[in-house]
């Protein structure tokens, strides 16, 4: 007997990218991004610029995952969509669209925690891409979140460690507007630093719980050493950007994985996953890979396309949900603070 085809349409609007994808028995078939470019200007997201771009981009944005995936949305089964965390005007926009589509089909919602959906997008149906087994830890590192999450199935996370202060792309962000960077930085920061030597400047590491992270003072060591630096050369910066970029990387890829080794000393689970827009660093990456080498850990990485906000990764927790029977009523409402181990 052949398996049914399930369709799923996921629509993810949490910050300031509007995306849509259609995912078909785990199998990604579309995964629409638009991107707001309009924050560049501002060196950083502005909320309301962010939900009037949505509502410009999710008609079109939907209608071209759709198409792409080859279907009617006659054939779809549900609607996934993002309740929380992010911007709450943002989140409205694609809560709102998701349950008119869905009414308007009449067909289950699905509202997924879209920090859930960064793990779980280590399962999205993928050639050659081994997924983990449960339990495994996952550091998920974002903009907005830096934690380490104990994963013992789909929807039972529990926190192991997280930041006290900053989230790790906020310190990657932050540095590159100290150095004048462009937003968003972080990116370019990785770009740079393949370029410099890592060992050219030290910065002090917080000193935090064995599984808590801390970047505020961090990004203040930096902010006082580049002025302190400017006073006596004013061409600081520009003379040293490859530098200054390596050895910030190095110091934060540095943090990361000490406390990774410490959640792993202390939970014994040598499964180990990374998950959000800052696992697309391509040094973390590279350390992270090390480890099956030096420390014996299993590790898993997700394709590039999954780590920043993307629907891909809503549509397979989605998917999730719908084979559990898992639905939302049509009074769920958008959140703007959920934390990963929050289910409705």
């Amino acid at each position: 007997m052949t398996q049914k085809s399930i369709y799923i349409l996921a629509i993810e609007s949490s910050c300031d990218d509007t995306s849509a994808a259609v995912i078909c028995n785990g199998k990604i078939l579309s995964n629409i991004i638009a991107n707001q470019k309009i924050h560049a200007e501002y060196g950083g997201v502005v909320p309301e610029l962010a939900s009037r771009a949505h509502q410009q981009n999710i008609v079109p944005v939907v209608q071209q995952a759709i198409q792409r995936a080859n279907i009617d949305k006659k054939d779809l089964n549900a609607i996934a969509f993002t309740r929380g965390p992010g911007l709450m005007g943002s989140l409205l926009v694609g809560t709102s669209f998701a349950k008119s589509l869905a009414l308007s089909l009449n067909i289950p919602l699905i509202d997924v925690n879209h920090m859930q959906g960064h793990v779980l997008a280590h399962f999205i149906e993928e050639e050659n891409t081994p997924k983990p087994s449960f339990p495994f830890l996952c550091l998920t590192i974002s903009g907005g979140h830096t934690q380490i999450v104990k994963i013992s199935n789909y929807f039972d996370m529990q926190v192991v460690g997280e930041t006290i202060d900053d989230a790790v792309g906020e310190a990657f962000d932050k540095t590159a507007k100290i150095l004048g960077l462009p937003y968003p930085g972080g990116p370019l920061i990785d770009k740079y630093a393949k370029l410099g030597n890592p060992k050219a400047y030290s910065f002090s590491k917080p000193k935090v719980g064995k599984t808590d992270f801390s970047f505020s003072g961090l990004k203040t060591g930096i902010l006082y050493f580049v002025q302190k630096q400017e006073k006596e050369n004013s061409n600081f910066i520009e003379e040293n950007l490859y530098d200054i970029c390596a050895s910030v990387q190095k110091t934060i890829v540095e943090i990361l994985l000490e406390k990774l080794k410490n959640a792993v000393k202390e939970t014994g689970i040598k499964q180990v996953a990374i998950a959000g827009g800052v696992s697309a660093n391509s040094e973390i990456r590279k350390q992270l890979k090390a480890t099956e080498t030096s420390l014996d850990w299993r590790t898993y990485i997700p394709k590039f396309e999954y780590t920043t906000d993307n629907a891909g990764m809503i549509a397979i927790a989605g998917y999730l949900k719908y084979l559990d029977n898992n639905y939302s009523g049509m009074n769920v409402s958008a959140q703007a603070r959920l934390k990963v181990n929050e289910n409705h």
